[in-house]
């Protein structure tokens, strides 16, 4: 019995073991085994920031990856500094922090909103980021697949003026355009221009026009269960539209090296949080939800680019690309043909209206000529009025003097006459005497 004792005893302990052992199967790695191939694949980011000029657009981006991506501008001339047409520049760099390799492509759009008629500003921009989408749909369509290199736009900074009065047309027009394109973070520009009370107005100011035109700008992730991130993310949303300050300048605040501006008046340090949310906006970007960014345009925005292209909404100008047939080729000639009659109806109504406005513009044109010559006519009438009094008074005056001179020169006349009898009387009694 003891034996048997002893024997289940060792049995037991052994079987503990081994449970323990055989508990961990290893499928616990699977976290650092996708962490050390997505480190040595590295990362892929695109950033765009859009503005007009002037808003330092290049000095935050060099603030938020700590590096000179843009260089000093150097302007050499009114043409230079305002281009007539938004265009687009993007470059790839390449940043290594703590042996992780991140592709950062930034994409410029110089000449947005800085010239007088702005319409259609942003067209280029859609043209960029559904050619980013574009050539991902074709590298992923192909039969041999490789390595996908994501170009497409993760995020786009949208800069706004610090005026304080809400936003302008073009900035509305923008962002609904790209909303359902991009992922949009509205930025307050310069923000060391406003004080406290008048940043917090005015990013109140801002939510409410963004709401009240259906504008959807990024929206930070739920969460499920946990208190942490979801304050975090609270605190992020309360924090939109993020009011930032760049400086790549270097000086001394109380014998600590900060980043920022002097003024007369005072510091403004780009990263205190007090001073501004450049912290907030580079944590965000970079440290908590750059992925979620990539996530939201994979899963979001390109997907609804993707079904849209594969059913033939949108209609590509090259026919080698693959579109899936939604219809039957019958129906879909005679849909195409009723698009096509009701874009011509569209455009022949449209250039009416346009015929009926130059129209009128010529008509008005035409009787602002006309009451002009009838206004320089009754001017000439009265000026010729004038004068013509003034002839006549002058005729009276000429008239009345004349009168008077025939009067004295008769008189005079008649004196002389009458003088002259006199003396020759005189001379004829001298002889007779």
């Amino acid at each position: 019995m003891s034996e048997a004792a002893e024997t289940s005893q060792k049995s037991g302990k052994m079987s503990k073991s081994e449970k323990a052992s055989a508990s961990f199967v290893g499928f616990a790695n699977l976290p650092n085994q996708v962490f050390r191939k997505a480190v040595k694949r590295g990362f892929q980011f695109s950033l765009m920031v859009v503005g007009q000029s002037g808003l330092g657009k290049s000095t935050l981006v060099n603030s938020l990856f700590m590096s000179d991506i843009y260089e000093d501008a150097t302007y050499e001339g009114a043409a230079y500094r305002m281009p007539k047409t938004t265009e687009i520049r993007a470059a790839t760099v390449f940043i290594q922090e703590g042996g992780v390799h991140l592709d950062l492509t930034l994409v410029d759009t110089p000449g947005f909103g800085d010239v007088v008629d702005n319409t259609d500003c942003w067209k280029p921009i859609i043209q960029h980021i559904d050619s980013k989408f574009e050539d991902y749909l074709n590298e992923e369509s192909r039969v041999a697949r490789e390595a996908l290199d994501d170009n497409r736009v993760h995020c786009c900074l949208y800069f706004i003026g610090p005026t304080g009065h809400g936003l302008k047309q073009i900035d509305i027009e923008f962002m609904k355009q790209l909303h359902e394109k991009v992922n949009i973070i509205p930025v307050i520009a310069k923000a060391d221009t406003l004080t406290p009370e008048e940043c917090q107005r005015f990013k109140k100011r801002i939510l409410q026009e963004v709401q009240e035109n259906g504008i959807k700008i990024y929206q930070f992730p739920d969460t499920d269960g946990d208190e942490e991130e979801a304050a975090a993310n609270k605190k992020l949303r309360d924090a939109i539209p993020f009011a930032v300050v760049g400086s790549n300048s270097v000086i001394e605040v109380n014998n600590k090296k900060v980043r920022g501006r002097m003024y007369p008046w005072g510091v403004a340090e780009v990263e205190n949080i007090e001073h501004c949310d450049f912290t907030t906006l580079r944590n965000m970007l970079i440290r908590t939800h750059m992925q979620d960014l990539k996530d939201v345009t994979n899963n979001v925005h390109y997907e609804n680019y993707r079904c849209r292209k594969l059913a033939g909404v949108v209609n590509s100008p090259d026919p080698r690309q693959f579109q899936a047939p939604s219809r039957d080729p019958l129906a879909q000639f005679e849909v195409e043909k009723r698009e096509h009659e009701v874009k011509m109806r569209k455009m022949e109504q449209e250039m009416e209206e346009v015929f009926e406005m130059k129209v009128q513009e010529k008509l008005q044109k035409l009787k602002d000529i006309e009451a002009d010559l009838n206004r320089r006519k009754e001017q000439m009438k009265r000026a010729l009025d004038q004068q013509q009094r003034e002839l006549n008074d002058k005729r009276r005056q000429f008239d009345e003097d004349k009168r008077l001179f025939d009067e004295e020169h008769q008189k005079y006349m008649e004196e002389l006459e009458a003088s002259m009898r006199a003396g020759t009387t005189k001379k004829d009694k001298h002889r007779k005497k």
